[in-house]
């Protein structure tokens, strides 16, 4: 029988290194591919490309109306009846684009006003204003305090404010009163569109119906997130939202795998390794929370100051409870 194998040190250092000294680890740089991505999707147009597209709009929108009052015209001069219906069905046809067009507008006020509300809520804790963080809490009510389910939570942000003399303390109020219930809204839509991608792909035998589930799943997800935090949405406003999720995975690092969503997938259940179709209803629900995550971090007002980001690894285990069962 071998005995172990003690090695002794010669001579013992007095007094072992602080863990507080220890040098940083650096960050692993992204490949060339990764980086021009990332790169490219978050540069901003140029003044020129913006002039470019909005007067080509504009002049393709003009164009358009000039031909069909034209046409109009030319149809009530010609056919009375038949014109005096085309122009009825036009001014209508106009009312219901101009309404549209207001609620686009209202629904892009509402994306910058909570993009303002993210920078300054950034700049008064990296500053430490307390004037700066009145302000934000001040945006906060406003965006909020009328809503039903948050008038509790608004009083007392109202009755606790003056109380509160830090930023980081003010800030972390109007998160537990104002934003956390939301959070609560917005990963519950979140594991329910993971949920629905899973099962679809698990059940559905077709080729590419899984990819168009997914992707209706995932654009009604960031839509349905984006309510939660601002109220109603708009079309314009959902396509905007859609690339600024993408934009904000890329530049997360989320196109390369992470340990969460390595775990995710890796951990899974044991009808995933029993069927090859609920293994990839795991991975495409997997992916869709990612997905989730990425648009409740650009929804969300604030940052995460009292409690943890969701993680992948968690709003799937509620996803797949509610499908498959503990």
């Amino acid at each position: 029988m071998r005995e172990p194998v003690v090695i002794e040190l010669e001579e013992a250092p007095e007094e072992a290194p602080a863990p507080h000294l220890a040098p940083p680890v650096e960050d692993a740089a992204p490949p060339p591919a990764m980086a021009r991505a990332m790169a490219a999707m978050g540069r901003e147009p140029s003044g020129l490309a913006r002039w470019f597209w909005g007067l080509l709009g504009s002049f393709l929108l003009f164009a358009a109306s000039v031909a069909a009052f034209a046409w109009v015209e030319e149809l009530v001069a010609s056919r009375p009846v038949l014109g005096w219906i085309a122009a009825v069905l036009l001014g209508a046809l106009v009312a219901v684009a101009l309404a549209i067009a207001g609620r686009e507008l209202l629904a892009l006020r509402r994306l910058a006003r909570i993009d303002r509300t993210q920078r300054a809520a950034a700049e008064a804790l990296a500053s430490g204003s307390v004037a700066e963080a009145r302000g934000v809490v001040a945006d906060l009510l406003a965006l909020y305090g009328a809503r039903p389910s948050l008038e509790r939570g608004a009083q007392r942000v109202r009755e606790l404010e003056r109380e509160v003399l830090d930023a980081d303390g003010l800030l972390r109020l109007a998160e537990r009163e104002l934003v956390q219930p939301l959070d609560a809204l917005a990963e519950r839509e979140v594991a329910a569109a993971a949920r629905q991608v899973a099962l679809v792909t698990a059940v559905v035998p077709l080729p590419l119906a899984d990819v168009a589930a997914a992707l209706a799943a995932n654009l009604r997800m960031i839509r349905r997130v984006a309510e939660v935090y601002g109220g109603r949405s708009g079309t314009v406003e959902a396509w905007r939202l859609v690339r600024a999720v993408m934009t904000h995975l890329l530049a997360t690092g989320a196109v390369a795998v992470g340990d969460d969503l390595i775990h995710g997938v890796a951990g899974g259940t044991v009808l995933s390794r029993l069927s090859r179709r609920f293994g990839e209803g795991v991975v495409n629900g997997t992916l869709t929370a990612r997905v989730g995550v990425a648009a409740v971090e650009v929804c969300r007002p604030l940052p995460y100051l009292g409690r943890e980001a969701p993680s992948v690894t968690g709003l799937l285990g509620v996803a797949l409870r509610g499908l498959f069962g503990r």
